[in-house]
């Protein structure tokens, strides 16, 4: 990459304090794309569940690529840490999740007082469906599974206020 781009490693370095602090713009940038993805996969929708649904099933498929799995799994937890991994992920993703439970409370189909915990107990979940999927033997099999099982979590959370 760095060759395609003409830049030397060290004049990227240069830019950055530490490689850790390159490491925490990457992982900054992976994050924001995932949300960017789940985002417009929810735009895609006009029911707030299938919303919520579609952005969570477009944050499983990015689970798929090794790209993603190497930077936001595998490598995040050791360079960052899981405090900074989760600030990461409730800056850019726990804003676009709890919009969408704000909109299911709207319609009277979640308990307005549970949108922020379940927002991040909705983000947790989908973490850990990607967790699962990053680390599977047969990825394709974990993401199926997972997607029924958010799908299943979603449903029974939008009918059961």
């Amino acid at each position: 990459m760095l060759q395609a781009a003409g830049v030397a490693k060290g004049a990227l370095y240069h830019h950055f304090e530490s490689k850790v602090a390159l490491f925490d713009a990457v992982l900054d940038q992976v994050v924001a794309e995932i949300a960017t993805a789940a985002r417009d996969a929810a735009r895609a929708e006009r029911d707030p569940l299938a919303q919520l649904r579609a952005g969570c099933i477009a944050w499983l498929e990015l689970a798929l690529d090794p790209a993603v799995q190497r930077i936001a799994f595998v490598d995040s937890p050791g360079v960052v840490g899981w405090a900074r991994w989760r600030a990461l992920d409730e800056e850019h993703v726990l804003r676009g999740m709890r919009a969408s439970i704000e909109r299911l409370a709207a319609e009277g189909r979640v308990q307005r007082e549970h949108v922020a915990l379940f927002a991040h107990m909705v983000l947790a979940a989908v973490n850990e469906a990607a967790l699962m999927i990053a680390g599977a033997d047969d990825p394709d099999a974990a993401f199926a599974e997972g997607t029924r099982a958010v799908e299943v979590m979603l449903t029974r959370l939008a009918t059961a206020p």
